[in-house]
């Protein structure tokens, strides 16, 4: 097949980088209900220091320089027809359209709280909600945060340090937070939310009122299952981890009970021939790995590998989370490794530019004024 028409459906962290490798080999059509890339990374400078965020993880389709021979469609994933090989979709008019394949990346991850939402959105509704949730918070004088990911603790410490006069406020159901990562990144970063002046609650598990999503922010009184007495702020981020896969568009054959994509190790959907499946859609693992472990460059060399008569490569899972948790703090970054050592980069703005829109993106162009 010496053109594959590749469709790759979700234009997130993980679908954008796939479609990217994958732009030189094949007629390539990316499909997002977003204007560009709107990551999930990093909520806590969202929330605190949204224009800063937005440099790096707002970021419009047309200036990934090898997107450009990517055709990106702006719509709503709505079908799946397996034997004619097509995806129907919905358009920002209402009009309905469909897009054939030979290759289907399935890359449309997960909806969790009310930053990962898979809504229909144009640029300004975008800007529009990530500017509101930041005014929210910087009218309220006590935040509760709620949850022990990645997401809470990034929350919590953001907002502490943008914020030094509120009172921020961490709980969290287990001994300690971020379980899934090695016990050290928790011990380094409890020292500096207490140094921040966060409160940290462990062992209390928040009731939700019946009906609510977790998929915005509120403010008032927060329950506990766990026995203790309620408590109250201006503010509550539900970051609990309340996650729900972008899957209704397909068929419940390919899907496990939880509603995640079923993949094989080279991450193939099985018995779904040129169906591919990464990020955190794909039912990988237990902690669905292939969205952080850059397996966008292992799925792009399996599928010319099976488009070529090659040799695919498994996917290996990652015992544990790791990467950054917290974000840019004071122009520095610093990631976790699997072992939880913490690794400072310092003038992470200077450096970034190299390091992410050279070296993973292949080149970001300027925003134009």
């Amino acid at each position: 097949m010496s053109s594959p028409r590749i469709v790759v459906a979700g234009l997130g962290d993980t679908g954008l980088l796939t479609a990217i490798h994958l732009s030189k080999y094949g007629r390539v059509v990316g499909i997002s209900s977003k204007p560009g890339l709107v990551s999930g990374q990093e909520l806590g400078m969202r929330l605190s220091r949204p224009g800063e965020w937005a440099r790096d993880y707002w970021v419009p389709f047309d200036r990934y320089q090898r997107l450009d021979p990517v055709r990106t469609v702006h719509g709503t994933l709505t079908r799946l027809d397996l034997a004619a090989q097509q995806v129907h979709l919905t358009g920002p008019d209402g009009a309905g359209a469909i897009e054939p394949y030979d290759v289907l990346v399935i890359a449309t991850g997960v909806t969790n709280g009310f930053w990962r939402r898979p809504d229909l959105q144009t640029s300004d509704q975008v800007a529009a909600a990530i500017t509101a949730d930041h005014e929210r918070l910087a009218a309220a004088d006590s935040v509760i945060v709620l949850g022990g990911g990645a997401a809470a603790v990034s929350g919590a410490l953001n907002v502490a340090t943008t914020w030094p006069e509120k009172r921020v406020d961490l709980y969290f159901p287990g001994e300690r937070a971020l379980s899934h990562h090695h016990g050290r990144v928790w011990s380094t970063l409890s020292k500096r939310l207490e140094r921040l002046g966060v409160g940290l609650h462990p062992h209390h598990r928040a009731v939700v009122p019946d009906g609510f999503g977790c998929d915005e922010i509120t403010s008032g009184t927060v329950e506990w299952s766990t026995g203790q007495s309620a408590s109250s702020a201006a503010a509550v981020l539900w970051t609990v981890g309340r996650v729900t896969p972008n899957t209704t568009w397909l068929p419940d054959e390919l899907l496990d009970e939880n509603g995640f994509v079923v993949v094989d190790e080279y991450l193939r959907v099985p018995g779904a021939p040129g169906l591919y499946a990464i990020g955190d859609v794909a039912a990988t693992d237990p902690l669905r790995t292939s969205a952080r472990s850059r397996a966008d460059g292992l799925l792009a060399h399996n599928i010319r590998a099976d488009l070529a008569g090659g040799t695919p490569k498994p996917f290996e899972p990652a015992a544990r989370r790791w990467g950054s948790v917290v974000g840019t703090q004071r122009n520095s970054l610093e990631v976790f490794s699997p072992g939880g050592q913490g690794f400072r980069i310092p003038a992470w703005s200077l450096l970034q530019p190299l390091i992410v829109r050279r070296g993973i993106y292949g080149g970001v162009r300027r925003p134009v004024n």
